[in-house]
């Protein structure tokens, strides 16, 4: 059983915390301090974004992350020296969080290879569908990583089937259309696509786009497996007086189990 399945099987009658943080975003070194506060703080899986410089699925906030973590000189190979450091110190879930083409230039089985010596415990990318994934999940599947892939509330029962069949560990469902940031309130579109994904899969699942409360996390836990929080996150450690990131992440990440 993969560590994500044991995470989820462990969880109890909440929600999975799922914090997303841009690794680089302000410097590795401070990433690295965010991410061992996050999991003293609760959360139970950490996505470890990739910055690209062209994040089409995220919005003004996480783009902005990802500029900045590029210009510190942020590449792939650092990320994953991150969370080899995260993995010594901590057992929380890992997931590597991308976009194609960083992992398509470092070469399919070397980054698998290295993505699992390094304690990573599975792999998302953003703009990779189920049909074009064979070789992708191939390499790191064999290296021993879960593939977790993205589900719309648009979805029709056929793709959320592909999905279903193409991932392992969990599935992050994403809340609503559009790019990833903070929204007021989460509309009943993803407890509908959540049910009819159900129906395809044992596995847990994820929701995320959107979330930035307590009020959130805890209606998302009626109905989905895990809550994913990004944006509002990057917005707290951006906001940080250098030096306290990680505080300012943890007591983030506090607020939203209140």
């Amino acid at each position: 059983m993969s560590r994500f399945k044991n995470i989820f099987a462990a969880r109890g009658a909440r929600p999975a915390l799922i914090p997303y943080l841009t690794a680089g975003d302000p410097s590795l070194a401070a990433s690295r301090e965010v991410c061992l506060a996050l999991a003293q703080a609760g959360a139970d899986i950490i996505e470890l974004g990739v910055p690209f410089s062209d994040p089409v699925a995220d919005g003004p906030v996480i783009q902005a992350a990802s500029q900045r973590a590029l210009a510190q000189g942020t590449r792939l190979a650092d990320v994953l020296e991150l969370a080899r450091a995260v993995r010594a110190q901590s057992d929380v879930g890992l997931l590597l969080f991308s976009y194609y083409n960083p992992i398509y230039r470092y070469g399919l089985e070397r980054f698998a290879h290295h993505a699992a010596a390094a304690g990573c415990d599975g792999v998302l990318v953003t703009d990779l569908i189920p049909e074009e994934a064979a070789d992708y999940r191939s390499a790191v599947q064999a290296a021993g990583l879960d593939t977790v892939f993205l589900a719309a509330p648009t979805s029709p029962d056929a793709r959320l089937a592909a999905i279903a069949a193409a991932s392992s560990g969990f599935i992050y469902a994403v809340a609503r259309l559009g790019v990833t940031g903070a929204a007021s309130d989460v509309d009943h579109a993803p407890r509908a696509m959540i049910q009819r994904l159900r129906r395809h899969t044992r596995l847990p699942i994820a929701l995320g786009f959107g979330l930035s409360r307590a009020d959130q996390v805890r209606a998302v836990g009626e109905y989905a497996d895990g809550a994913v929080v990004g944006s509002a996150l990057v917005a707290a450690i951006a906001a940080a007086v250098p030096g306290t990131e990680a505080a300012a992440a943890a007591n983030f990440l506090r607020s939203l189990q209140s």
